[in-house]
């Protein structure tokens, strides 16, 4: 049985769709889909996203698009990767909630009312693969890993960061620019925004058709990932707090060395030969540097966001009863 929410009286819910090959899903897909919208009577529309499928899936899909007005089919011209489909999705996408869903069938479209009914009450929603249905080796375990180390970095805690079903309140997402892989670290992106975050058990089913699309490769670079995701989430509207005290640190270590050198040069110690010379000159270089980068950055920080009459701040938008 379906699960009925709350109504919300005038809200509109996207469901955002990235494919890449997935031929063999569309037609179950799309049905899922528009059971699910139907029966709980959601003014509703359906974004797919084709990105750059080599196979037919964008002949599949043309043909909705043409006979339901509530299907919108975004074409990219080759693959750009999930990231990309997800901020093209958001940019066309004009619900109020906006629901993100993996195109594979692995996901349960049944299970997007759960999540659609928790928005108003926390601002993103999260799906946790609990009983996940893929390999352990090569996907759950470093997902695990990966789950845990991005969690405690950037200390918003969830169990399943790559889950590819989640819901958001729209204007969250709208101020998010999503580039590289970062689609996966949305939530801790949202949180600089102060943002209320739940997570929710949803089923997952084993993919039945198709290939994956992603390997153990992609979690090893979730560690360079989380890096840029730290810095945004602490530093990015003010870099000299990350570089200046490392600079400063370095800088004034290296200045010591080579005042201690100086003193021994006064007292007649040959110091020309001492790697300690170079290690203290090399110091109070980097300090410089890294000082400067920070300058530089908060040049840019500022410059940006006068050119762009950009504020340092997020508004939160009313509930709409």
């Amino acid at each position: 049985m379906l699960f009925l929410p709350e109504r919300k009286e005038n809200m509109l819910v996207t469901i955002i769709v990235p494919l890449h090959n997935e031929e063999e899903n569309i037609e179950k897909l799309y049905a899922a889909l528009k059971s699910v919208m139907n029966t709980q009577n959601y003014d509703h529309e359906l974004l797919f996203i084709d990105d750059g499928s080599t196979d037919k899936t964008l002949n599949l899909l043309e043909p909705y698009e043409q006979k339901d007005s509530k299907v919108k089919l975004l074409r990219f011209r080759r693959n750009f990767g999930k990231a990309a489909a997800w901020a093209a999705g958001f940019d066309h996408a004009k619900g109020d909630v906006i629901v993100t869903i993996d195109g594979d069938l692995q996901n349960d479209p049944e299970d997007i009312p759960r999540l659609v009914s928790l928005i108003g009450d926390y601002d993103v929603v999260n799906g946790w693969r609990k009983k996940r249905q893929d390999p352990f080796i090569i996907r759950r375990f470093p997902s695990i890993i990966a789950n845990w180390l991005i969690s405690k970095v950037t200390g918003v805690k969830l169990r399943d960061y790559g889950s590819g079903l989640k819901a958001y309140k729209a204007d969250v997402v709208k101020n998010i620019n999503i580039y590289g892989e970062l689609h996966r670290f949305i939530p801790a992106v949202a949180s600089w925004y102060g943002v209320k975050i739940k997570e929710i058990e949803t089923m997952h089913h084993p993919r039945r058709h198709g290939k994956s699309k992603y390997g153990i490769s992609r979690t090893l670079m979730v560690i360079l990932d989380l890096i840029t995701v730290k810095f945004l989430q602490g530093y990015s509207t003010k870099p000299m707090q990350a570089f200046g005290p490392i600079g400063l640190f370095t800088g004034i270590l290296g200045l010591i060395i080579n005042t201690y050198l100086v003193i021994e040069w006064f007292l007649g110690h040959p110091i020309g030969t001492r790697p300690m010379l170079l290690l203290g000159t090399l110091l109070i270089i980097i300090g410089i540097q890294l000082i400067g980068m920070g300058l530089l950055g908060e040049m840019l920080v500022n410059s940006y966001h006068e050119s762009q009459r950009k504020p340092l701040y997020v508004l939160k938008e009313p509930d709409k009863k």
